[in-house]
């Protein structure tokens, strides 16, 4: 393995906590609760932040571009699949960002998007995780030679300090914890 790796996978142990958490928030919607908008909100901006912003900007600026550089397509094949799917990502999560940053009573349209794109979003970024863990990760560490995999890992903590900045780490650790307090997973 590599530390490289490593901090992605760890990285995708909260996020999958956070989905969990999502999904029991969607269970409480179905059951009842009142939609709030800004745990829609605060649910939003960790996968925007942490997720895609941090998590898939080191994978997309780093990691895949490394994958291309010793012989993976962009274009095609799992590099495509992968980023096709954060796309899809973003587009549930931006819908999600748009329902929590609006304002006034949450209507029963806005009540049904919730669940509809928070649930589409949960199983779509699971099975993405599970992709890139058992057969993205494999192959990149096949594929590259493990000093330009060892090099991987400063440039990562490179992106974290230059393009998310300082203590954006820790405050999207601790909005996670807190959402994950707040929320608990379905049973």
């Amino acid at each position: 393995m590599s530390e490289a790796i490593d901090e992605l996978m760890n990285e995708h142990r909260l996020i999958e906590k956070v989905l969990d958490s999502l999904e029991g928030y969607v269970g409480e919607i179905e059951t009842g609760a009142t939609v709030d908008r800004r745990t829609v909100g605060d649910f939003a901006a960790f996968f925007r932040e942490f997720a895609d912003r941090c998590h898939h900007g080191k994978e997309e600026d780093r990691l895949f571009v490394t994958m291309q550089a010793h012989g993976f397509p962009a274009h095609a094949g799992p590099l495509a699949v992968m980023l096709a799917e954060h796309v899809e990502g973003r587009r549930h999560v931006g819908a999600l960002r748009g329902l929590g940053e609006g304002s006034g009573p949450v209507s029963p349209e806005d009540r049904r998007a919730v669940i509809e794109h928070a649930s589409t979003f949960i199983p779509l970024l699971r099975a993405h995780i599970q992709k890139e863990d058992n057969v993205l990760y494999p192959m990149a560490l096949r594929a590259v030679p493990p000093d330009v995999m060892d090099g991987l890992h400063a440039q990562f903590e490179a992106f974290e300090k230059d393009v998310m900045g300082a203590g954006a780490h820790e405050r999207l650790h601790a909005l996670a914890h807190s959402l994950i307090a707040a929320h608990r997973p379905r049973a």
